[in-house]
C-alpha cells in the first residue's frame, strides 16, 4: 500500500484551488484500513492478473470510498472520522460538498488511465458507474428509513448491500476483471464480496454500540444519537416485549433526549435480548456464505486459502 499512499499525495500536491484539493488530500492521506484497494489486489493476485495496473481501479474504488465518507459525515452530521475532525467539521458544508464531488470524478479517471484494453476499460467504468448509483441508492433508503414507522430486517439488509457491500464486491470483480478471468470468477468473486460486504456492515452496525471511540475511530453511539434503524435495533424490536418495544420507540423518536442517558438505556435493552450474540451469529453465518462462493471459484487451493483468510480475519476484527 506503500505506492497507493504516494500516489495519493501525487494527486493533490501543489494543485489549485487549495480549499478545493487540500480537503481531498486530507481525506486521502487519513490512510484508514485501506480495506478496498486491498481486495482489488487481492483479487488481482489470485486470478493471475498484473499488480503494477492495478494501483488504477485500487485508487479508484478507495476514492470512491471516501466520496461517499466526505458526504454521509455531513448527512449524518458526524463529527469525527478515523479519529479526525470529518471535512466539513475542519472546513465548510459546502467546501466538503464541492470537494467530495470533484473526488467522485477523480475516482473515474483512474479507471480511464488503467493501461489495458479498451474492452476492459469499458467493463470496469460499467462497474464503477453501477457500484457508484448502488450506493447512491443504498444511500436513499437509508435516509427514508429513518422517516418511516416500520422498517423490515429484509429491508435493511438490501439497504446496506447497496450501500456497503456493493462497495467490496466491485473492488473484488474489478480485479478480476483487469485479470481477464472467466465470468463465473468473476460473478462468484463478486458474490463473495457481498457477502463479506453484509458481514462488514454489521460488524459496524455492532461495533457503534459495543465498541470505544480510540478503537473505533468515530464516535461511539451515533447510530442511536442520530435514530437510524440499524440491525441492532430492528432486531430488539422484533424481540422486544410490549415494554421494551414501547421505551426503544420512545427513545428513538427524538433527538433532543439526553445522549449519554439515551444510549444506555437503549445498550441496556440490547443487552437483556442478547442482541449483541444474535448479531454476531448473522456476522457468521454471511461470513460461511462468502466461504462458499470461495468454494465455487475455479483457481488453485492455495489462491482460495487467501480469500478463506480474509474472510476469518474479517470475522475477528475488532474495529
Amino acid at each position: 500500500m506503500e505506492k497507493l499512499e504516494k500516489y495519493f499525495s501525487s494527486l493533490t500536491d501543489n494543485k489549485n484551488p487549495i480549499n478545493l484539493y487540500q480537503p481531498i488530500g486530507y481525506i486521502l492521506q487519513q490512510g484508514g484500513k485501506r480495506v478496498r484497494p486491498k481486495l482489488v489486489e487481492i483479487s488481482t493476485h489470485i486470478f493471475g492478473g498484473n499488480i503494477e495496473k492495478a494501483i488504477y481501479p485500487a485508487a479508484s474504488f478507495e476514492m470512491l470510498h471516501n466520496f461517499t465518507l466526505i458526504h454521509d459525515d455531513i448527512m449524518d452530521l458526524a463529527p469525527l472520522r478515523r479519529g479526525k475532525e470529518t471535512v466539513y467539521k475542519k472546513w465548510n458544508n459546502n467546501i466538503a460538498i464541492l470537494s467530495g464531488d470533484a473526488l467522485a470524478t477523480m475516482a473515474l479517471q483512474q479507471i480511464l488511465l488503467t493501461p489495458v484494453a479498451s474492452d476492459q476499460i469499458l467493463k470496469m467504468a460499467s462497474l464503477f458507474a453501477q457500484t457508484s448509483l448502488e450506493i447512491c441508492e443504498g444511500q436513499q433508503y437509508d435516509l427514508d428509513f429513518e422517516t418511516m414507522d416500520q422498517v423490515s430486517i429484509d429491508q435493511y439488509i438490501e439497504m446496506i448491500r447497496l450501500k456497503t457491500a456493493v462497495m467490496l464486491a466491485g473492488c473484488l470483480k474489478v480485479g478480476a476483471i483487469l485479470s481477464e478471468t472467466s465470468e463465473n470468477n468473476q460473478n462468484e468473486i463478486y458474490n463473495f464480496g457481498i457477502h463479506v460486504g453484509l458481514a462488514f456492515q454489521l460488524q459496524d452496525d455492532l461495533f457503534d454500540v459495543y465498541s470505544d471511540a480510540e478503537t473505533f475511530g468515530k464516535q461511539i453511539g451515533g447510530d442511536i444519537k442520530s435514530n437510524k434503524k440499524t440491525f441492532l435495533y430492528l432486531l430488539a424490536l422484533e424481540k422486544a416485549n410490549e415494554t421494551q418495544k414501547a421505551a426503544l420507540k420512545k427513545w428513538f423518536s427524538s433527538e433532543t433526549i439526553n445522549f449519554d442517558e439515551k444510549f444506555i438505556s437503549v445498550k441496556s435493552i440490547f443487552d437483556q435480548l442478547n442482541i449483541k450474540t444474535e448479531t454476531e451469529n448473522k456476522i457468521h453465518y454471511y461470513v460461511n456464505e462468502a466461504l462458499s462462493n470461495v468454494e465455487n471459484l475455479t483457481v488453485s487451493t492455495e489462491m482460495k486459502t487467501v480469500l478463506i483468510d480474509y474472510a476469518q480475519q474479517l470475522a475477528k476484527r475488532i474495529k
